[in-house]
């Protein structure tokens, strides 16, 4: 069995994916300390994730980071064994064996302190030739890599690009598969990056005896690159690339990934996202990653408008849109935890204590997954 898990963090990503024959990735990670008193509704994920992975366990055969965004690696430098910098390392911390990251990451200028140290990493990795996977080639990439000291010759071997199956994990050996659908190459060339365009969203296709189970964890994609996904994805004519059973949905709920235009009631989508959310299967289950969704209009995310499109979409298909803040209350939220066998996705309703998962929202809150 296939466990995926979506933390309750606030407006911010993390998930984690634990496959059935043992391997692990951390797709994102963000901590803030006031996640650690009891007043604050947020996992304190930190501590679980210590807990979790300890001692001989204390290895992530892969973590991946979208984009440089704060939400998305607030504190990371405080759980992770960093290979460029011994402070870094030692104690508790825990290993990375190959580390995930978008071009943008290696070539952003611009960036808060944390964000430079995630960016330090990468970069020290592609250098040495080890335990890194970048993401996208743009020119901009091969120029920085020259004037590392190396080239894409020497180091075409790490880096994958849109269209492409990551490599590493296989339907044989793991019973998964990463396709890339973004970033493009061209993402990072023009004269200032944007990271939601310039970040890595990725296709899991999982299997369970003869099952297969697809699953898209989007980013803070926006809607035009949703857009050039769909008509790409369409162009080579694999559009079970963008078939779901769940969908990671983008930007914390942000109708900037539907539409540009927010809606009064609800957010309609561009023709290719509305296409795209038509792909789900039944009983098909889509996540938020974010505060609850308000009764008023908001400026920020998450806005009602693009939660009563989802919503919506989850009821055509006879499945469910769950908000990460929200599960199973906005009082007592837990993390949003779907197992994947021949039975598909199930998400799990309620504590999970029978299996060691989720052992009720104190337990966990002191540091247990």
């Amino acid at each position: 069995m296939h466990k995926l898990t979506f933390f309750p963090i606030g407006n911010a990503n993390s998930t984690l994916i634990e496959l059935d024959n043992g391997r692990s990735l951390l797709l994102d990670y963000a901590h803030y300390p006031a996640a650690e008193t009891d007043d604050d509704p947020r996992f304190n994920l930190q501590t679980a994730m210590l807990e979790k992975f300890k001692g001989k366990d204390a290895v992530l055969d892969v973590v991946a980071f979208t984009h440089a965004d704060d939400d998305h690696l607030h504190g990371f430098s405080e759980l992770l064994h960093l290979e460029h910098a011994e402070k870094y390392q030692g104690g508790e911390r825990i290993k990375v064996k190959e580390l995930w990251v978008p071009a943008a990451i290696i070539l952003e200028t611009d960036l808060p302190e944390e964000a430079k140290l995630l960016r330090a990493e990468a970069r020290y990795r592609i250098k040495e030739g080890k335990g890194i996977r970048i993401f996208s080639k743009p020119e901009s990439l091969i120029d920085w890599l020259k004037e590392a000291g190396t080239s894409l010759a020497e180091r075409k071997s790490f880096i994958t690009s849109a269209g492409e199956i990551a490599p590493g994990f296989s339907k044989e050996q793991d019973s998964v598969e990463f396709f890339v659908h973004s970033p493009f190459s061209g993402s990072c060339d023009g004269a200032e990056i944007e990271r939601n365009t310039a970040a890595l969203l990725l296709h899991a296709t999982f299997t369970a005896g003869t099952e297969e189970t697809r699953v898209m964890l989007g980013s803070d994609t926006e809607c035009e690159v949703w857009d050039d996904i769909v008509k790409v994805t369409k162009y080579y004519k694999r559009e079970e690339r963008l078939n779901w059973d769940v969908f990671g949905i983008s930007h914390h709920c942000s109708y900037l990934a539907l539409n540009p235009d927010k809606g009064k009631d609800k957010t309609s989508p561009t023709a290719n996202v509305d296409w795209l959310f038509s792909q789900g299967n039944a009983r098909g289950v889509l996540i938020s990653s974010s505060n609850p969704i308000p009764d008023a209009d908001t400026d920020q995310p998450p806005h009602k408008q693009a939660a009563a499109f989802y919503k919506e979409v989850a009821k055509g298909i006879g499945g469910e849109l769950v908000v990460t803040m929200e599960h199973p209350s906005a009082e007592s939220p837990e993390p949003i935890v779907i197992t994947i066998d021949e039975s598909k996705a199930t998400l799990k309703k309620g504590p999970i204590s029978a299996a060691g998962v989720i052992m009720g929202r104190r337990t966990p809150r002191a540091g247990s997954l």
